[in-house]
């Protein structure tokens, strides 16, 4: 097994998805339901973290999800992912999610989040994916939060763990 190190490009990976909004996807207020907009992002992701592990990958958690502005049936979404940085074996990919006025070519940002993703082999292994070859400011910037978030994330994963092992048989009384 060789211990060279492999980069990849961000703009190597990086991933588009839109989509026209229909009445099926929206609430009953005509607007895009929540979660269906955090599966198109998850799938925007998805492919862009794919893309730079040439893996499959798995979401391993979705955090800083904002919902900016509603999404209205026929709106044209524009989703955009690119992977933020790598680690050993995960990927945080930062997605944004935007609709664009087709008549005045206008880009209106409605959502972003960041998604953490692991790669893995057929039986759900964690696959070692290649580290990020910066080449802008712009994307070493991201670089940079990507692991100040990853320090945030693991400090409260702990705290979590501490609560879920203290929970009694009667937690949800």
């Amino acid at each position: 097994m060789s211990d060279e190190v492999v980069l990849r490009a961000v703009r190597e990976s990086q991933s588009e998805r839109s989509e026209i909004i229909f009445p099926g996807d929206a609430n009953a207020l005509g607007n895009l339901f929540g979660g269906r907009l955090m599966q198109f992002m998850d799938l925007t992701g998805a492919m862009a973290a794919s893309r730079h592990a040439r893996a499959i990958t798995v979401t391993a958690s979705m955090d800083h999800l904002d919902f900016v502005a509603p999404v209205h049936v026929g709106d044209l979404l524009i989703l955009k992912a690119s992977v933020n940085r790598a680690f050993k074996t995960s990927m945080e990919v930062g997605v944004k999610a935007m609709v664009e006025d087709v008549r005045k070519q206008r880009l209106r940002h409605v959502s972003s989040a960041y998604i953490t993703f692991v790669a893995v082999d057929q039986n759900g292994a964690g696959l070692v994916v290649p580290q990020l070859l910066l080449e802008t400011d712009h994307q070493r910037r991201r670089y940079e939060d990507a692991g100040r978030r990853r320090e945030m994330r693991a400090g409260e994963t702990a705290r979590r763990k501490r609560l879920r092992e203290e929970l009694t048989a009667d937690w949800h009384l």
